[in-house]
């Protein structure tokens, strides 16, 4: 067989076709409003990706009840109301046959005490000491609130469908809800929703359904995965592929791999093994099993940094999407600049302010990139040599006032 190129189209499940073999993965934008509408900030941003080459892009988390965020600014899509500026959204980052996915998510226990006085979860189980600060421990859901919250993920998914959005992404990973039912350390329920691996999927799987009797089953519906969760008691690999097959045989569209926690952050690469970093793909290992398991399109996302290493993990046949995050958020024409054969190494590099605190979280890095993406939002160029500590405090005083203002807001 003849290897695929990056520039390749692919056909999914549905029957949708992406252009290439370039994926945008999800990146929080916290670019909207303080009472949670899109802006054209979304807009300006996405057409940039969309002409830049990228095939796919999915969205920031979109959440799907206001009553929980999972940052100030967060886009929130439940009704109709803002319907106007979405459509705008969708409209511009499906420009240049770019697909536009949006990711849906509820934060469950992953939500900032000053953002929500009472957090949710599948079971009361409290943050790690370090993270208690920011975190309140969660209230358990009642089933009546399990059932609405599904129901709410099929409710906007219809919505991002009306508004011209080409498929949907449930945020399965990185410690929300959906992450978080999954993991025995977080869910330690005794009812049909937790204890067995059948049980703890159970929720997630009611998710897919709800939305494809939503959507339809002609409209890409995908999941972003945790391979592990790296944590002692949590979400394992074995489970993981367990839960990837039972979607993808329900029909499933696309497979995202990922992997992590807020308490255990593999997904930023800072704890990744040298040899995985050199090789760039973070989680290949993983694809290249669960590849014997499912034929649905995968898509690994996390430490590309040059053409050579994404062309090795496409021909390797373990992904067919090569996921791109930071890259895309200092390059934002990358793609196009690989498919026109140059050669590329992406300008990414850890950040690093000398304040072992801030080097070492996780959060730290995540502000530097959220800044970035702000400025090609504002039709600005990026500055990936900025200087990280001003660009850290500069991310943090914005985040301070955002979360000041939905406080208040809120009131």
């Amino acid at each position: 067989m003849t290897q695929p190129t990056l520039s390749q189209p692919i056909d999914l499940p549905c029957g949708a076709t992406v252009k290439n073999r370039f994926g945008k993965s999800a990146m929080s934008e916290t670019l909207g409003t303080t009472d949670n509408r899109a802006t054209s900030k979304l807009a300006t941003l996405y057409q940039s990706w969309a002409e830049g080459g990228t095939g796919l892009l999915i969205s920031g988390n979109v959440m799907i009840d206001r009553r929980h965020l999972g940052e100030p600014n967060n886009v929130v899509l439940e009704n109709e109301e803002s319907l106007d500026a979405i459509r705008q959204w969708a409209k511009a980052g499906t420009q240049n046959g770019a697909h536009l996915w949006v990711q849906l998510n509820h934060p469950g226990k992953q939500t900032p005490k000053l953002l929500t006085k009472q957090s949710v979860a599948p079971s009361a189980v409290p943050f790690k000491a370090e993270l208690r600060s920011y975190f309140n421990t969660p209230r358990e859901l009642t089933e009546t609130e399990i059932l609405d919250i599904i129901k709410r993920f099929g409710h906007s998914a219809a919505l991002a469908k009306k508004a011209g959005f080409t498929g949907v992404q449930i945020h399965g990973a990185h410690g929300y809800l959906v992450s978080q039912f999954l993991s025995s350390h977080h869910n330690q329920r005794t009812d049909q929703w937790g204890g067995s691996l059948e049980n703890r999927m159970r929720f997630v799987i009611c998710v897919y359904e709800e939305i494809r009797q939503q959507v339809g089953n002609d409209y890409p519906v995908s999941i972003k995965l945790n391979s592990a969760d790296f944590q002692r008691g949590g979400f394992s690999e074995d489970e993981s592929m367990e839960v990837a097959e039972q979607l993808a045989n329900l029909g499933l569209d696309l497979l995202e791999i990922s992997g992590g926690t807020y308490e255990s952050p593999e997904m930023t690469g800072l704890n990744v093994r040298d040899s995985t970093r050199q090789r760039e793909a973070y989680f290949l290992d993983y694809a290249q099993k669960i590849r014997q398991r499912i034929s649905i399109p995968l898509m690994v996302t996390g430490g590309f940094r040059t053409d050579a290493g994404m062309r090795d993990a496409l021909a390797s046949g373990a992904t067919d999407f090569i996921g791109l995050g930071r890259p895309l958020a200092l390059e934002p024409d990358l793609p196009n600049r690989i498919m026109a054969g140059d050669k590329v190494t992406s300008v990414v590099k850890p950040i690093r302010t000398g304040i072992k605190m801030a080097d070492d979280s996780a959060m730290m890095e995540t502000m530097f990139y959220t800044h970035q993406i702000g400025r090609i939002a504002k039709g600005k160029k990026t500055k990936p040599h900025e200087n990280s500590i001003i660009s850290m405090l500069r991310a943090f005083a914005l985040i301070t006032f955002r979360t000041t203002k939905t406080k208040r807001l809120r009131a």
